[in-house]
């Protein structure tokens, strides 16, 4: 069965955007950008909310973005290539290839799809990853904690959850990024 995989930034108070709803703290380095290709490149299937998807689904809707950099064209490939599953009541319609809209988050789909899946599939956007916490769907964690205090905003992870972690990894990126990579305890 493919593992669920939350992998999200986070600050180091542990928010993934502050008051305002901003996350420009996040802006990625060389080594960061080539960091977060290798993990999710080999994922078959992300698991978005609305806010997520509209901020990621820039690395197709905008050229652009991808003529940065080899770095920013080998993200944005990686992306392209992954099927995406968008949890959403307000979104009309998706705006990217190989994207599908559910209107309400179901575990016994996502359990179904992470039993027929041949590859991971990631989750990312916290209301819809703390569903997934709740329902005992997600497998591992991987966060990335910037070198910033935002004070407060939304939480990267879930309150009113508790959960044993098992950490299986952890690296310094250059950028004073921190990657800590759990496995959930059983």
């Amino acid at each position: 069965m493919a593992k669920l995989i939350y992998v999200t930034n986070v600050s180091l108070d542990g928010y993934i955007e502050d008051e305002h709803g901003r996350f420009d703290w996040t802006p990625p380095s060389d080594d960061y950008l080539a960091f977060i290709t290798d993990l999710v490149r080999p994922m078959g299937t992300y698991l978005y909310g609305r806010r997520l998807y509209e901020s990621m689904s820039l690395w197709e809707t905008d050229p652009a973005l991808a003529a940065h950099s080899k770095l920013t064209a080998d993200f944005a490939d990686v992306w392209q290539a992954a099927d995406k599953v968008v949890y959403s009541t307000s979104l009309d319609a998706t705006s990217t290839a190989k994207t599908r809209l559910e209107r309400s988050f179901d575990p016994a789909s996502v359990r179904a799809m992470k039993a027929s899946a041949t590859s991971d599939l990631t989750i990312g956007g916290a209301h819809l990853a703390t569903q997934a916490f709740q329902a005992g769907l997600v497998d591992e964690c991987h966060l990335l904690i910037h070198p910033i205090l935002t004070g407060g905003g939304k939480p990267g992870l879930p309150s009113g959850t508790r959960l044993g972690l098992e950490l299986l990894d952890s690296r310094r990126l250059s950028s004073g990024v921190v990657h800590l990579h759990y496995r959930i305890r059983a």
